[in-house]
């Protein structure tokens, strides 16, 4: 059983008390990531198939500290650095996609803490995600004109309010400990409310019905008169430009390191395939599916590709680096922060088309490594294509292929400025 984290101070000698054990260091944390990942990628493709919502994995991942890596030193965290979660992320996905996806918005609450230690919010929630809480949520809905407009609303009854509304697109929100939504108040503003898991008139549906990431929860939310009190309202947090770029960069990039750790687990089923289950095809000179040319070219190929992924998904992580580091840091001057915001924004665009063509081509590239035997259901190599190809949905590779294009040519910057999320 790991360590607790706990952020109790040790009591004196002779108190009759066991000494605390002490909290875990952001070193302790990424040595458990390995014997997790064999824990996560067990049954993976079996879970898909039957769809069997993992939560066993969200209670062990509460437990090995992964889910607060993020926290600062300041507010009593390992102080994990932006491109560490990011290579937990990828890591996750290489062993169940679906278990990293259903973590966006938690890692997003993360950074929320961690570019703003100071925030009152911040050292509320700190101990609270320290204590293992995962944070999720839901504010999309489906249906309305259109995207990023709202139908939920909140209304004052009495000393408290009342929340009403369907939400879309609850990744992960199942296996987490508190539920945030997006609202709109009587005075048609957004807001936005905090909860705690279990709040009577908030169900929560498994109902996603998307050909792939089918076990990143991502279906609806019912709100029905559910209770709400003031404490759990807060502000849009909108306010603030440059933290509201650097959230939308980090939010598209998460989906882009799922893409990466998919790529990585194409490349691992390519080595077990070949190496333990494929037979030479029929026509090879070779006397194992191991020692075909074109059997190994195509497993090199793959392992460039994922190579290639990894690189510049690294290269993505570091530019937030700089950003989270001089939010921070409390910098305030604007052309700094735009500077850094906008080099992360342009890296994570240029990413996301690459990698989402990359991810295409070694999810198609896995077949060429066994004949009829590769496309038996019972290796699942299918899901990789299907939840790759989800993944590249959500946020469209054309637009920031004519966003890009429309700032180098025309110096066009609308779309970064609004820190546009889809």
């Amino acid at each position: 059983m790991p360590e607790a984290l706990t952020l109790a101070k040790v009591p004196p000698h002779g108190s009759g008390r066991e000494p605390a054990p002490p909290p875990l260091t952001r070193e302790a944390i990424l040595a458990r990531l390995p014997e997790l990942l064999e824990t996560v990628a067990k049954g993976a493709a079996e879970r898909e198939r039957s769809r069997e919502l993992p939560f066993h994995l969200f209670d062990d991942l509460r437990r090995t500290g992964l889910t607060f890596l993020r926290v600062p030193e300041v507010l009593g965290g390992p102080g994990g650095s932006f491109s560490d979660q990011l290579e937990v992320t990828v890591a996750l996905a290489s062993a169940d996609s679906g278990v990293a996806h259903a973590l966006r918005s938690h890692f997003a609450f993360l950074e929320s803490l961690a570019i703003d230690p100071a925030a009152e919010a911040s050292r509320k929630h700190a101990p609270q995600v320290l204590a293992g809480k995962i944070f999720g949520g839901a504010h999309m809905e489906i249906n309305t004109p259109r995207p990023n407009q709202f139908r939920t609303r909140l209304t004052r009854e009495g000393t408290h309010y009342r929340l009403n509304g369907e939400k879309y697109y609850a990744t992960g929100a199942i296996f987490a400990d508190f539920h945030s939504f997006s609202a709109m108040n009587e005075a048609d503003e957004m807001i936005h409310v905090l909860l705690p898991a279990g709040r009577p008139g908030v169900t929560l549906l498994d109902d996603w019905d998307g050909m792939g990431q089918t076990l990143s929860a991502s279906g609806t939310v019912l709100l029905e008169n559910v209770e709400v009190f003031p404490e759990e309202i807060g502000a849009h947090r909108g306010n603030d430009p440059f933290r509201r770029r650097h959230g939308a960069t980090r939010a598209q990039l998460h989906l882009v390191a799922v893409m990466g750790g998919i790529v990585r687990n194409v490349l691992a089923d390519a080595i077990h395939f070949t190496t333990q289950k494929a037979r030479a095809a029929k026509h090879s000179s070779a006397d194992k599916a191991s020692g075909d040319p074109f059997v190994q070219q195509t497993v090199g190929d793959l392992s460039a590709l994922s190579h290639v992924i990894d690189v510049t998904i690294a290269d993505v992580g570091r530019h937030l680096d700089r950003s989270a580091e001089a939010f921070a840091a409390g910098e305030s001057d604007p052309e700094v922060l735009d500077r850094l915001v906008l080099a992360a924004q342009l890296a994570n665009s240029k990413a996301q088309i690459m990698v989402g063509r990359l991810a295409q081509q070694a999810a198609e590239r896995l077949f060429d490594t066994g004949g009829g035997s590769a496309i038996l259901r019972k290796q699942g190599f299918d899901r990789h294509w299907r939840n790759v190809r989800t993944l590249l949905n959500h946020n469209p590779a054309l637009l920031r292929g004519r966003v890009l294009g429309d700032y180098y040519l025309n110096a066009a910057r609308e779309d970064f400025d609004e820190g546009r999320v889809f």
